[in-house]
């Protein structure tokens, strides 16, 4: 008989997304004349930047000619736009980064939840408490970790970030194999100082361990002194895995781009202590697990990169961190606790409620949608998430309900 992959069953009942989409969908059944403003999940809202739009085009024109159609590209992704990427986004900041260890992807969700692959499934994996769901679902369905209880996975050592250590998880005491970090983070909005993520690297170059860096809102930094990129770090292309996005900094939500940084120095062990260069084994599963992002989607990514992409890209974020900065005053003059928005379109806002009842409660008093902070882990206990990701009208009006809500 067929069997299943029995780790599957240790997954809580529903991804948290799915849940909230499901409460607000009861909401507006039952109160179908009550507008809804959503705040919740981190998919944008404006349109393409216009250098995109063309770029798009032309490569569609160029996909109806035959002297110029293309078929299968490279799986890794488009020499043009590699190459655009290394310059653009980390040699232009001093970090060494070669255009052949960028590899194109449909999306930064699906390379962290893929990269685990590599690894071997007795490894100990420390990961963050908040954190982005894919990490530790993907994880738990490999059988890394043991069974749900009182709110955790046993075998996973998690890295409290709470209020005390201003959300930057402390290093852990005992040696660790394969280290989550998301900075700026999803969802707490927290940053990490260059000092901080030298202590990570320097920790992972001694334990012989591997972090995963997940830098997909690093477009939203205005502090000139965070680092954008862990290979800004000395040591990090030793210990260090990249993942960026253009969906949140470009609107490619809809669109699907993304890429993975896997530098030729990375390395990880057999059971025999022997060195195996990571670069080869992600671009062994990548050839063999992915056909490739599309010429189109390639052609407008790239043109991010013009400097017409670049101030457009610039004004779409701009745009955003003015609605986190509405966010921020409202939640300022209601009193609560909350960090990000500075540097991060999320607003991380503690309470003295359960989290589920503080969602409900905007809900059906503000007809605003947040994300409830436990869903992202057991120190999210308490909190909530708003993304400064909609119209500036929309964010006015749903602080505005919100203080006649809370106030």
């Amino acid at each position: 008989m067929i069997r299943i992959n029995e780790h599957y069953l240790k997954l809580q009942a529903s991804y948290l997304f799915s849940d909230i989409a499901r409460r607000v969908s009861s909401f507006q059944e039952a109160n179908p004349d009550r507008e809804v403003i959503r705040l919740g999940i981190g998919d944008v809202t404006r349109a393409l930047p216009q250098a995109c739009i063309d770029a798009f085009h032309r490569a569609v024109d160029e996909m109806a000619d035959e002297a110029k159609f293309r078929g299968y590209g490279p799986e890794q992704g488009y020499q043009f736009l590699r190459e655009a990427i290394a310059k653009n986004d980390f040699q232009a900041r001093g970090a060494e980064v070669a255009a052949d260890e960028i590899f194109v992807s449909d999306g930064a969700k699906c390379d962290t939840g893929n990269i685990q692959e590599l690894f071997a499934t007795d490894i100990r994996v420390a990961i963050p408490d908040p954190v982005y769901p894919v990490y530790l679902d993907t994880n738990v369905m490999a059988g890394r970790t043991g069974s749900f209880v009182d709110g955790r996975y046993q075998g996973i050592l998690y890295l409290d970030s709470v209020k005390e250590n201003n959300y930057v998880p402390d290093i852990p005491k005992e040696k660790i194999d394969l280290i989550y970090l998301c900075f700026p983070n999803n969802p707490t909005g927290s940053t990490i100082t260059r000092e901080q993520l030298q202590s990570w690297v320097d920790y992972a170059r001694d334990a012989k361990a591997l972090i995963l860096f997940d830098a997909a809102y690093e477009a939203f930094i205005r502090d000139d002194s965070l680092p954008r990129s862990i290979y800004e770090i000395q040591g990090a292309r030793e210990v260090a895995i990249e993942f960026r996005s253009l969906s949140k900094n470009a609107g490619f939500t809809g669109t699907r781009c993304a890429y993975t940084v896997v530098p030729k120095e990375c390395m990880a062990y057999d059971s025999q202590g022997g060195k195996h260069a990571v670069h080869a084994l992600w671009n062994r599963r990548h050839c063999t697990k992915f056909n490739g992002v599309s010429y189109p989607v390639q052609k407008a990514a790239e043109a991010v990169y013009s400097e017409e992409g670049k101030r457009q890209t610039r004004e779409l974020v701009d745009y955003y961190m003015r609605n986190a900065a509405l966010i921020t005053r409202a939640v300022d003059e209601l009193g609560f606790h909350y960090v990000g928005g500075e540097n991060s379109p999320y607003v991380w806002i503690g309470s003295d409620r359960d989290s589920w009842e503080f969602f409900d409660q905007l809900l059906s008093e503000a007809g605003v949608v947040c994300t409830p902070g436990a869903g992202f882990g057991k120190c999210g206990q308490g909190y909530i998430r708003l993304s400064a990701f909609n119209s500036h009208a929309n964010v006015e009006r749903a602080m505005e309900r919100i203080r006649r809500s809370l106030g």
